[in-house]
């Protein structure tokens, strides 16, 4: 088993439960601006009961891409890919995650802040940047970009470790 997938479905199962806090300020903003042209898509959420929390760890068994520089994101297993609820999963990741080194950093600086509780939705995008983050510092090239994306990690990873133990 992947340890860093429990990790990831342990932080999901731990926000799910708890309450969501209004929102303080905007960590993503192309939530509000996803361009694929549905009202039901404004501002997307996958996770939103256990149920969908255990989708997303058989997704992640699975096996996902995120295809650098072409945005796009796959589902390895078909069946999982065809799932109404892993279109929503594919907007967040393609159109709402931030995807380049510089937007992590810059979410990184502005979550570093202080925010206080963060939403549910933010928290879920947080924890699935943190999936894109591990994958590319899996396929980075070179020392430098494997070092940056790890460090990217490790604060995105405090941020949501504070949220955690400050509820």
């Amino acid at each position: 088993m992947f340890p860093w997938k429990v990790l990831i479905v342990s932080l999901f199962y731990s926000n799910t439960i708890s309450a969501s806090h209004p929102r303080r300020r905007g960590f993503f903003p192309s939530a509000l601006r996803v361009k694929r042209g549905t009202a039901s898509l404004v501002n997307p959420i996958f996770q939103t009961s256990i149920k969908d929390v255990n989708l997303l760890f058989e997704i992640l068994l699975s096996g996902l891409t995120f295809e650098d520089g072409k945005g796009s994101f796959s589902v390895h297993d078909e069946e999982l890919a065809s799932l109404r609820q892993t279109h929503k999963l594919e907007v967040i990741c393609e159109d709402v995650l931030p995807r380049t080194l510089a937007e992590v950093r810059r979410l990184t600086s502005t979550l570093v802040q202080g925010v206080g509780h963060l939403t549910r939705e933010d928290f879920e995008r947080i924890v699935l940047t943190l999936v894109y983050t591990a994958q590319q510092m899996v396929q980075s090239s070179t020392v430098y970009q494997r070092e940056a994306w790890a460090e990217s990690f490790i604060s995105l990873y405090k941020v949501v470790k504070q949220d955690l133990t400050n509820r």
